[in-house]
């Protein structure tokens, strides 16, 4: 019996794509460990890294970004494949879903602030919809709407400022239209 070994080729990208991610899961780990007083409320402080990576790389490698740190968070802290999980990519798919709209917008007015609100605002959206139509079969689950939509404008404001911060120190934010036009 011959063992043959696989070597995967990686590009720079690749190597971009993995250090970026690991932030976010960083983020992300530290989200997970900030005391709310409602469930399910976090800063979504990865979501920095994600309008980060948006602005300066553009939407496909803003959702790999996205896809590994749901995926690696989900593993390390424990809820793959559970309600958890799934309600985190429901939101995490209907954030990237609106991003690839919002990005396109006149940025004269939209920048990361309003993308960052856009995509606190769908990540809400798709959870409480995932919850509604799988985990809790009850329309009172829209009682919550008025508390994670106060959640989503505070920390879609705060995590949008941040992000425009971090841009601005670093380059325009408008570099990745000419590289993703």
């Amino acid at each position: 019996m011959t063992r043959s070994i696989i070597e995967l080729e990686t590009t720079p990208e690749d190597h971009l794509v993995a250090r970026i991610a690991a932030a976010a899961i960083a983020l992300a780990l530290v989200d997970s460990a900030i005391p709310l007083p409602l469930p399910g409320i976090k800063p979504g402080l990865a979501n920095i890294v994600t309008m980060f990576v948006l602005a300066r790389y553009g939407w496909s490698t803003a959702a790999w970004v996205t896809g590994l740190r749901v995926v690696a968070s989900g593993i390390l802290l424990g809820h793959f494949l559970s309600p958890a999980f799934f309600l985190s990519l429901a939101g995490a798919v209907a954030s990237l879903g609106v991003l690839a709209f919002t990005v396109r917008l006149p940025d004269r007015v939209f920048g990361p602030v309003t993308w960052s609100l856009f995509a606190a605002f769908a990540h809400i959206a798709g959870q409480l919809l995932l919850a509604r139509l799988w985990l809790i079969p009850s329309n009172g689950v829209f009682y919550l709407v008025p508390f994670f939509a106060a959640a989503a404008l505070i920390f879609g404001t705060i995590n949008g400022v941040v992000t425009a911060r971090l841009l601005g120190e670093t380059g325009s934010v408008r570099e990745f239209g000419a590289q993703n036009a």
